[in-house]
């Protein structure tokens, strides 16, 4: 059945009357997944209005009672995570054992946040002026517009809006268009729960949506994931405002395996970076390092682990790898690995399109492992964001830290090792936002700060306490009483 795509404003939902949208299966691009009309540009003032609205007595609500609906919301996702997941899995292409994982994520993000009540609210400092203290205290932004990737269409999206939400703001969400279903799901969770109207509206439509989010003079502050190049200018539009904003962007993420390594463990964690959810993260494993002790065998076996996974119809419960989101980037990937060929690399596996079938009609790419040799190559600097794992070989420990080290990007990396000296050697050496020892390169936990360094991430980190940095800011007081006795 067809899923009918409405939006969220002001507490009602509405059909779009913009261009027409259609949700389709990338696996089976014939099928339409859900069908509406876009937002309008326009329809930005109508979101930003009911958000200001709404802000003030949502703000005043107490955040144990914010958090409530948050933890009511969490138990309605819980209870369709398996029906969901599979709405997941045939609108953007992921297993579905990875959709329903997701969505069980989202759950607990909620359950987290939806707690906050019971964590501590503020700092108190003591004064050099006897009878005063001084107090941090806490207060809302205001109304915080959010824009989201295809990549985790509810588990990305419940990561900005649920602090956002309890820390006491509003919100305008523009999710991808072409994941607006769980984005409803997300939305129609939130309202059953009880949210108010307008405190979260939702927006499904092209750029021209989020540009006019960004734009808008009633937005307080901008939350995005998605590329480097329009985080970036998302970052100057808010700067030029005045407004805060936090972009999670790029990664060219690598993995490092030594002489040393657990050879079995490492084998596991790179095919899972590399290649789950179809290489569509920003924390996979798109580099490899590997020492040149183990470099022939380790790099032969993951070869032929990779050659060996059943890519197919992601709802399949055999299915190991699903397709990449849509036909533009099919063919961005394919181009990618065509560049790399003809730059010297050599193809270990994969590297071509299926000829036909299922696999040739939908938009599959192969597992595609890459070997490079000292030769430039974009492969090794460009985000392809397909399952595509671009290799080299190090000399020695310090060699492969450079190579790990050698990208403008560094949100994530991850070493393999039984060497406690070298592990902390790459804490110190490798500059990224999370580091994995001995686990794959993907991966984030709510209770802690997620988000990159040098070119991978603007602003505060994202979830953790780190997320009330960006969603609150700080109010000094200085609290002081009458005279005793006055």
């Amino acid at each position: 059945m067809t899923a009918v795509i409405e939006h969220l404003i002001g507490g009602q939902w509405v059909p779009g009357t913009g261009d027409e949208l259609l949700s389709v299966n990338p696996a089976r691009p014939s099928l339409i997944v859900a069908q509406g009309s876009d937002a309008r540009s326009s329809d930005v003032d109508d979101a930003v209005r009911a958000a200001t609205a709404a802000t003030a007595p949502w703000a005043a609500t107490p955040m144990h009672q914010r958090g409530a609906v948050l933890l009511g919301a969490a138990d309605i996702v819980d209870r369709n995570a398996e029906a969901w997941g599979l709405d997941l899995a045939r609108e953007e292409g992921k297993t579905k054992a990875e959709g329903i994982g997701e969505v069980r994520r989202a759950a607990q993000i909620l359950r987290y946040y939806g707690n906050e009540g019971d964590r501590q609210a503020g700092e108190i400092f003591t004064s050099p002026r006897a009878g005063e203290q001084i107090l941090i205290t806490r207060k809302p932004l205001g109304v915080i517009g959010v824009i989201t990737p295809f990549n985790f269409p509810i588990a990305i999206p419940a990561w900005k809006i649920a602090p956002a939400l309890v820390y006491g703001n509003t919100v305008v969400w523009k999710p991808a268009s072409t994941v607006p279903l769980l984005a409803i799901r997300l939305a129609q969770a939130l309202t059953e729960s009880g949210l108010p109207a307008g405190v979260l509206n939702l927006l499904i439509g092209g750029s021209d949506v989020g540009n006019a989010i960004v734009d808008h003079r009633g937005i307080d502050a901008i939350t995005f994931t998605g590329s480097t190049g329009v985080g970036r200018r998302i970052a100057a539009a808010a700067a030029a405002r005045g407004v805060p904003a936090q972009a999670e962007m790029g990664g060219k993420n690598a993995a490092v395996v030594l002489d040393d390594a657990d050879i079995d463990l490492a084998l596991e964690q790179v095919m899972l970076g590399a290649f789950r959810s179809t290489g569509q993260k920003c924390t996979a494993t798109s580099r490899l390092i590997v020492t040149e002790g183990i470099a022939e065998k380790f790099l032969a076996t993951l070869a032929e682990h990779a050659a060996a996974l059943t890519v197919g119809d992601p709802t399949d419960d055999a299915t190991q790898m699903g397709p990449v989101i849509n036909g533009t980037a099919h063919q961005s990937i394919s181009a990618g690995v065509q560049a790399a060929a003809r730059q010297g690399a050599t193809v270990l596996t994969g590297g071509r399109p299926y000829a036909d079938g299922p696999l040739a009609e939908g938009y599959f790419i192969a597992p595609t492992i890459i070997e490079l040799d000292d030769a430039p190559a974009d492969v090794w600097t460009d985000e392809l964001f397909g399952p595509v794992l671009a290799v080299k070989r190090a000399a020695d420990a310090d060699a492969a830290f450079a190579l790990a080290s050698d990208s403008e990007f560094g949100l994530s990396a991850a070493i393999f090792t039984q060497d406690l000296t070298r592990a902390l050697q790459a804490v110190e050496q490798i500059d990224v936002g999370v580091l994995h020892v001995n686990s794959e390169s993907a991966g984030a936990d709510p209770h802690v700060p997620f988000g990159g360094a040098k070119k991978s991430g603007l602003g505060p980190k994202e979830q953790g306490g780190a997320a009330r940095d960006f969603f609150t800011h700080t109010t000094t007081v200085y609290l002081r009483g009458g005279r005793p006795g006055a």
